[in-house]
């Protein structure tokens, strides 16, 4: 009899699968069978042979679950970010459609004997069949949902049963699962076996409200039973509401849970209560009363060996990040997430937008043809949108950090979403319902853009009635693709400034690079590094976090952009704003720390009193002393007082910088000495001006495109002026009284627009001075990646200066550079992005002092300020490499801009504010070189 594969194209969700329910810390005795599994991969449906009654695995392979096949030697991933990379026309698939079989014997216990046998999985990508004992038990889909199949009548307590397990990489599913990450196939979440008593819940939901100090409690079961919360001192029926007089809410800033247990004659279900009220009450959304503003991230669920098959210590990781960020909240992108980490949600306080498993990116927005609707207008989809969104309501209903269901992402709008909706209103009233496509809000409680330029969000703002009079929040913005995000600030200052406008979820968390190696070097792989033909490159790398959850600078620009204090001058002082939701200051401590010339000359404990949530206190310095010195700044700084859950004493939650003396004409020469003797010579050449240790000093005007820069429109128009391939002409070169005068042109082949440059060099007792002057000329593009000067040095080992840092920044991603004094290799000044790009700019010098083999160069603004870049490659090395690997240590480049453009998030965001943009115009630059 031939194997009936019939399901993988069918319109249905699933057959023979039990009606959903809560996720449940329970009693109930359960079989993990996490492990080893015996594993064969067909290359399609067809060629997978009719034997899964009665396999003989003898010779088959190996493979651990939870897992991806692809990520354990079998297939390849692959990424795309819209497009599906199968032809359109639901239900069919291709027929090339790897299936792997999964067997592995368990041994039923003898104690399951009298309970009703589940086995229940948590996720397996994207369609599957179960067979037990030889016998097809059923079948089902939704990746990122769970399934549970009724056993009772297949299996014997006490005795072996064969669990035979048939995936499909492609399925009608599939269709509508086209989220923006790698497509990985395979039992990726845990399998578990479950002995469901009888007469024990197996289906519980917990109603808990609060009002002004008071709260309300039912627990609804489908076993009859009693509640049961010792610190409370309550005990009741299930099914009852009961009042409770005086108890701690819970919020995502204090997110206090309560210990209860449900008892049945069967069993017990251990529940943890959190008390709190979601509304929207006059366009505002709140919680327990209290406007929230979402300083959230969007975060797939991915890891660079394990794809989405996440650890319980991944998941704690992504946890504890986020707390230490002072992030608040996060969008499920764009699935159910782990039950897991919403447990650990609710234990360590994050608001949760959960997202339903659905997109349908790739039909784009509007029908393409009439007889190739989008899924969400098809009826043919319609009842496996409606049972997605019940089975992640009914899964997640009992987490009191999820605060919006959301009905999935970038579907366009069908009459499917409107019958989702519906559902979530059915189950669960209490919680409001997300979709960003709905533009006019016809059908959600929130109103929600992706990517809205600041000025839009201020429209949004200033009208209260516009979309319904909704809250709004951007469910993506601050694209953190490469170099960036740059601009978060103007965002927040919004966000404080319209009580309507409540902030929103950067995308997104966490490049999604798969380790590689090649030749013995490992680096991160992104979409066509697997060969395949239809991907969407680097897009899949666009978190805050590294793949190996390192920090981007992009990340400690969000830190500071987000924290929940305001440190900023005022007079002899500081004014400190509390912009915690329900939190006093009174868990903190705060000190100060007095630099000058970025050396600490003083610093002390800071009496600060409790601040109560929106209020703010001025609180003078006791740094009169310092107030005349040149470059002197005092910092603030905030700390937990105790240690948190997910926090050490002392954890800084935020800062700021406060300047005690205006800012002098020059900066001094204070800091580390100098070496070396005065130039005595200076040559024009063919590749830039040799004056001293200097060599081929030119004028730049091009940086490797950041992924911001890469977008149709901007480093393409830049390349159309021809910015990328100047040339370089020396016009003159006549000596004065103490140096020389150099002027050059530089210009682009084959067009007419060039920068005419004077170079001024003058011999100092200790070293050289340079003045230099830009001017246009001819018909100039309007804005230029940069304008700097690049000159080249015998290798450099380390890098000491005073200026913005430690970290890189730009014009626009500036909030967390601190004015002090660093140091550090070169190696160590690089960010390596997964595709090389522009970086390691500090923005705002004083000086620097660059030390190697040969000796040390002094650079001082004089008295310009400068931005410094130092690295062992050329922006050309940066631009042409694919991967980190690529690029080679050898000579090092110097460039000291005197300014470079911002760095926005264009990539998948509104255009670079013209604050931002460098735009073509005279420039000048003084600077002493000893």
């Amino acid at each position: 009899m031939t194997y009936d594969h019939s399901y993988v194209e069918d319109f249905a969700p699933a057959a023979g699968v039990l009606p959903p329910r809560a996720w449940l810390d329970d009693d109930s005795a359960r079989v993990s069978l996490t492990g080893d599994w015996s594993f064969r991969l067909s290359p399609s449906v067809a060629d997978a042979p009719d034997d899964l009654k009665d396999p003989d695995t003898s010779g088959w392979d190996t493979i651990s679950v939870p897992g991806h096949w692809q990520l354990q030697g079998y297939g390849a991933p692959a990424y795309t970010n819209v497009v599906y990379p199968f032809p359109l026309e639901p239900p069919f698939v291709p027929t090339d459609n790897p299936t792997g079989d999964y067997v592995r014997t368990v041994t039923v216990p003898a104690d399951f004997a009298g309970s009703r046998i589940v086995l229940r999985f948590e996720g397996v990508d994207s369609r599957f069949a179960l067979h037990v004992n030889g016998e097809l038990v059923g079948w089902s889909s939704g990746s990122r949902l769970p399934s549970e199949f009724d056993l009772t009548n297949l299996v014997t307590p006490g005795q072996e049963a064969r669990v035979a397990v048939r995936v499909h990489q492609w399925s009608t599913g599939s269709y509508v699962e086209d989220q923006d990450m790698w497509w990985l196939s395979g039992i990726f979440r845990e399998v578990n076996l479950l002995a469901l008593k009888p007469t024990a819940p197996t289906d519980v939901f917990v109603h808990a409200a609060y009002d002004g100090g008071a709260g309300t409690l039912k627990v609804d079961s489908d076993v009859a039973g009693t509640v049961v919360v010792p610190e409370l001192g309550l005990e009741f029926a299930t099914g009852e509401q009961t009042a409770v007089a005086q108890v701690e809410p819970w919020s995502a800033e204090s997110p206090k849970l309560y210990d209860g247990v449900v008892r049945t004659d069967g069993g017990e279900v251990r529940i943890r209560i959190g008390f709190r009220t979601v509304a929207i009450v006059d366009g505002v959304f709140t919680v327990n009363g209290n406007r929230v503003l979402f300083n959230g991230v969007n975060r797939h669920e991915v890891h660079p060996d394990r794809g989405r098959a996440l650890t319980e210590q991944d998941m704690l990781d992504d946890v504890l990040i986020m707390k230490r960020a002072g992030i608040n909240a996060v969008r499920t992108s764009h699935y159910p997430p782990h039950p897991h980490f919403l447990d650990l949600c609710d234990l360590h306080g994050l608001y949760v937008v959960d997202e339903c498993d659905l997109e349908t990116h790739g039909f784009g927005y509007e029908p393409q043809a009439p007889d190739l609707p989008n899924p969400v207008m098809d009826e043919r989809f319609k009842p496996d949108l409606e049972l997605r969104m019940r089975r992640m309501v009914e899964r997640d209903k009992n987490h009191p950090s999820i605060v919006l269901w959301s009905l999935g992402n970038e579907c366009g709008m069908g009459d499917n979403l409107k019958a989702m909706y519906a559902v979530a209103k059915e189950l669960d009233p209490s919680r409001p319902v997300h979709y960003e496509r709905d533009t006019h809000a016809e059908f959600v409680d929130i109103y929600s853009q992706m990517y809205t330029s600041p000025e839009d969000v201020a429209k949004i703002g200033e009208d209260p009635t516009s979309y319904r009079g909704l809250p709004f929040i951007l469910c993506e913005y601050g694209h953190a693709m490469g170099n960036g995000p740059g601009g978060l600030l103007d965002y927040r200052e919004l966000f404080e400034k319209y009580p309507r406008c409540q902030g929103g979820f950067i995308w997104e968390f966490i490049d999604h690079g798969l380790r590689k190696s090649e030749d013995g070097q490992e680096f991160y792989a992104y979409g066509g590094d697997f060969g395949e033909s239809i991907h969407d490159g680097n897009f899949v790398c666009d978190g805050l976090l590294f793949p190996d959850r390192t920090p981007s600078p992009g990340m400690l620009e969000y830190v500071k952009v987000i924290e929940p204090l305001r440190i900023v001058a005022d007079g002899n002082g500081v004014v400190i704003g509390n912009r915690y939701e329900v939190l006093d200051t009174s868990h903190l401590s705060f000190r100060y720390v007095v630099e000058v010339q970025g050396e600490q000359v003083g610093g002390g404990e800071l009496s600060v009193p409790p601040i109560a949530p929106g209020e703010s206190a001025s609180v003078e310095l006791p740094v009169q002393e310092f107030a005349g010195q040149a470059e002197a700044w005092v910092t603030v700084i905030a700390e937990l007082t105790d240690g948190t859950a997910w926090a050490e004493a002392g954890h800084r939650v935020a800062w700021g910088q406060v300047r005690l003396d205006e800012p002098a004409g020059r900066s001094t020469t204070a800091g580390v000495g100098t070496a070396g003797t005065a130039p005595t010579d200076g040559v024009a050449g063919v590749h830039g001006i040799t004056v001293g240790g200097v060599t081929n000093a030119r004028l730049d005007v091009w940086r490797a495109p950041t992924d911001n820069d890469a977008i149709p429109g901007v480093a393409e128009a830049w390349r159309e002026a021809g910015v990328h391939r100047v040339q370089h002409r020396v016009v003159s070169a006549t000596t004065h009284e103490t140096g020389w005068k150099v002027v050059t042109r530089t210009a682009p082949p084959a067009l007419q627009w060039g920068l005419l440059s004077t170079w001024v060099w003058s011999r100092l007792e200790d070293g050289l001075h340079l003045d230099l002057t830009v001017k246009p000329e001819g018909q100039f593009p309007a804005t230029l990646p940069r304008l700097g000067v690049t000159f080249e040095l015998p290798k450099v080992d380390g890098v000491e200066w005073f200026g913005a840092g430690p970290n890189e920044a730009y014009v626009d991603t500036r909030s967390a550079a601190a004015v002090g004094k660093y140091s550090a290799t070169v190696a160590q000044l690089q960010t390596p992005y997964v595709r090389p790009q522009e970086n390691g700019h500090r923005i705002d010098t004083r000086w620097a002092v660059l030390t190697g083999a040969e000796g040390t160069l002094r650079i001082e603004a004089a008295p310009d300020l400068f931005g410094l870049t130092v690295r062992d490659w050329t922006s050309a090395d940066l631009e042409n490499a694919k991967h980190t690997i690529d690029v080679k240590p050898a000579t090092t480049y110097v460039t000291l801009d005197l300014a470079q453009a911002g760095i926005g998030s264009n990539s998948c965001g509104p255009a670079l504010a013209d604050k931002y943009k460098l735009h073509t115009a005279a420039a000048s630059l003084s600077v002493k070189f000893s």
